[in-house]
């Protein structure tokens, strides 16, 4: 399929599409006339670039462990393939994360301890 149609079958814009060859996570074959032509597994491809973007990895982490993935739901990564640079990209990622669980937590129940003690005062429930 050319990058027009995996543009509406995935959702993503041509241009980001374009970035994601430049950034090496897409191969798609080129015709003699330069035009770009993708298999049927870079829906996939490109469904799970953009769900690994929209949890905060960067191109360079999902370039890293991109070639490993099963699915949505799987890495199967050989131990002997994760390099000491990935896995410190992999950690400080995972780092990054919880910090942000633990804000949002804190976030949480300082609103939640807002709300009731402003229902307190006002003696609704």
């Amino acid at each position: 399929m050319r990058i027009g149609e995996l543009s509406r079958r995935t959702g993503v814009p041509t241009r980001l599409l374009r970035y994601y060859e430049e950034q090496d996570l897409l191969h798609p074959e080129r015709a003699d006339n330069g035009y770009r032509f993708f298999g049927e597994a870079a829906v996939r491809d490109v469904q799970q670039i953009r769900g690994l973007l929209d949890s905060g990895l960067t191109t360079e982490m999902i370039r890293a462990i991109l070639p490993y993935l099963s699915g949505p739901e799987e890495i199967l990564l050989p131990t002997e393939h994760l390099t000491p640079e990935t896995a410190a990209l992999l950690e400080a990622h995972v780092d990054r994360i919880q910090a942000r669980i633990d804000c949002l937590a804190r976030n949480r129940d300082r609103l939640s301890a807002y709300l009731a003690s402003v229902r307190a005062a006002d003696g609704r429930p």
